[in-house]
């Protein structure tokens, strides 16, 4: 009898430790494939269910979600669904729900998976993350991961936690992945095409980015249906520290690729924040809710609400200057989407992406050429040599003397939606590795330190 039992016991183990390989969270060897299982914790922005538009070789279809019930998680749910039901490319995810006002408490004691999804209110995902971290789990974050001081200090604990941890914290830049931007960044690198970045000025920036978002928008094909808390820059962070994340990381990845970034090689010059301001019926449109909710009359005057979302700052990053601005307005031009504009000023060109009507609101990039600068023979060869090889198909054409478009074939203008998969990708792939590049871990510290002391001078 004895014998058996014990025989039953071994049988036992070995099962629980089949299954515990498939959430394994331990640094993996290179070249092995890291089986991930995501968890997910209170998916209060759609950027949570946008993860998941896509399949993934390495991660097991079964998620698990911890979320207090509401109108934000069946959205979550209700997006899964339609991932799920569409015709073209199906995903098969399999939703295990887990709904609990301790909902964190609940993730960290059952913890079926190895990766936590977070993208939900602001405020309280630094907590979120530094939890997440003690517990041996692996981090993929929505922007922004702070929204205040305090948070920043936390932020630091947290990353110098997971590489003792041996567990990797990533947050989601899908800007990196847009083709403009991309091809933007290469081109700056070359010598011949774009000299060097010039220092600039406060005046004249070495590098800008600015970029203009729209409270009512659609997601998936559908109308974007936005949780009353988003207006609360309390819980969302205010203009200077949510959007600008993006735009702040763009500046050191495109500026100083695979350098890192130390949090004294950044110099805050000026910033500051403005509001917009929407009426009853206009937050009804986007909340569903007939009256603003009682966490935000405090920024109710004369029966509109002012929403402080829009932010500008212009610093010194390791001795050049750069500006960041962003704006929210209600709702686009012709049910089109958010823009972007972005300038890199070098000493023989300038290299500048516009989304505006000329270019029916989808990015171009454009090469000016600066007096003395280039010519179309350095524009030809610069396409040809570092371009066309990795993008085949994508040309120029000369819009005046010294002014040229690069045209960029359709099958690399996937759209924002769909580099939420290439991120996820990326991600993956530095959990097979067991590392993320040697840069992006500080480089992380100092973006959030550049947008923590542009809120800290606005609200001084």
């Amino acid at each position: 009898m004895k014998f058996r039992i014990v025989i039953l016991l071994v049988l036992l183990f070995l099962v629980f430790s089949c299954m515990n390989k498939d959430i394994e969270t331990s640094k993996t060897k290179k070249n092995r494939v890291f089986r991930a299982r995501f968890m997910v914790l209170d998916p209060g922005h759609f950027h949570a269910a946008l993860v998941f538009k896509n399949a993934y070789k390495t991660v097991s279809p079964y998620t698990d979600v911890f979320s207090p019930e509401g109108p934000e998680l069946q959205d979550f749910m209700n997006k899964l669904s339609s991932y799920n039901k569409r015709n073209e490319s199906p995903t098969a995810w399999k939703i295990r729900k887990h709904v609990s006002d301790n909902f964190l408490d609940s993730m960290l004691y059952k913890k079926p998976g190895n990766i936590m999804v977070v993208a939900g209110k602001n405020s309280k995902k630094s907590s979120y993350i530094n939890k997440a971290v003690m517990a041996g789990i692996h981090v993929f974050a929505d922007k922004p991961m702070v929204i205040n001081p305090k948070g920043f200090e936390l932020l630091k604990q947290t990353l110098d936690l997971a590489k003792e941890k041996d567990v990797l914290v990533y947050d989601i830049m899908t800007e990196r992945f847009e083709i403009t931007t991309i091809m933007q960044k290469l081109l700056s690198q070359v010598p011949f095409l774009f000299g060097e970045l010039i220092d600039g000025s406060v005046e004249e920036p070495a590098i800008s980015k600015e970029s203009v978002h729209h409270f009512s928008k659609v997601v998936s094909g559908q109308p974007l249906v936005r949780p009353p808390w988003f207006f609360n820059i309390r819980e969302e962070g205010d203009g200077l520290v949510d959007v600008t994340t993006h735009l702040v990381d763009l500046v050191q990845w495109e500026a100083f690729p695979d350098q890192i970034i130390d949090t004294s090689d950044i110099e805050m010059i000026r910033a500051k924040k403005t509001p917009t301001i929407l009426t009853k019926e206009e937050f009804r449109q986007v909340t569903g809710l007939d009256n603003f909710t009682k966490d935000l009359l405090q920024d109710v005057v004369d029966n509109q609400l002012y929403v402080a979302c829009n932010g500008e700052m212009v610093y010194k990053i390791k001795g050049k200057f750069a500006k960041v601005s962003v704006k929210w307005n209600f709702r686009a031009p012709n049910a089109t989407g958010d823009t972007h504009y972005s300038v890199m000023r070098g000493t023989l060109s300038d290299l500048i992406i516009r989304q505006g009507e000329k270019e029916g609101y989808k990015p171009a990039l454009y090469i000016r050429s600066k007096v003395n600068g280039v010519g179309t023979k350095e524009v030809r060869k610069a396409v040809l040599e570092f371009i066309e090889p990795i993008y085949p198909g994508t040309v120029f054409e000369e819009i005046s003397d010294g002014y040229w478009k690069l045209v960029v074939p359709k099958n690399y203008q996937i759209g924002h939606e769909a580099h939420f998969g290439q991120v996820a990708t990326n991600y993956l792939s530095y959990l097979t590795e067991g590392e993320l590049p040697i840069w992006e871990t500080p480089n992380m510290l100092a973006k959030y330190y550049t947008i923590i002391e542009a809120y800290k001078m606005a609200s001084n």
